[in-house]
């Protein structure tokens, strides 16, 4: 049995999940603490599996599919999770400080 190859394009878009990006994003405006920013990589990582799961259930089409047979790229879900969570936690400091 070989090893299954994805191209680096199927990846990015594990990476690019739409749902994945509005969660992290807005979650991590909304953090007040930067350790927060793990905890909202999560969140965003299990709601952006289960809506893709969702999706690709159904049938309709999805940048990212996840199934029984479909690769998850769970850690390349987490890693863009986390860094799309800094980007909305540092859009915050940036565009509207808290006073």
């Amino acid at each position: 049995m070989t090893v299954p190859y994805y191209p680096p394009s199927v990846w990015l878009m594990a990476g690019l999940d739409p749902v994945l990006i509005g969660v992290a994003l807005v979650l991590g405006w909304k953090a007040d603490q930067f350790g927060k920013l793990f905890i909202v990589a999560i969140v965003a990582l299990a709601v952006s599996v289960l809506a893709s799961w969702i999706l690709t259930g159904i049938g309709l089409p999805w940048p990212a599919p996840v199934g029984h047979d479909l690769p998850t790229f769970f850690p390349v879900r987490t890693v863009a999770a986390f860094l799309w969570a800094v980007l909305g936690y540092g859009a915050r400091r940036v565009i509207a400080p808290r006073t």
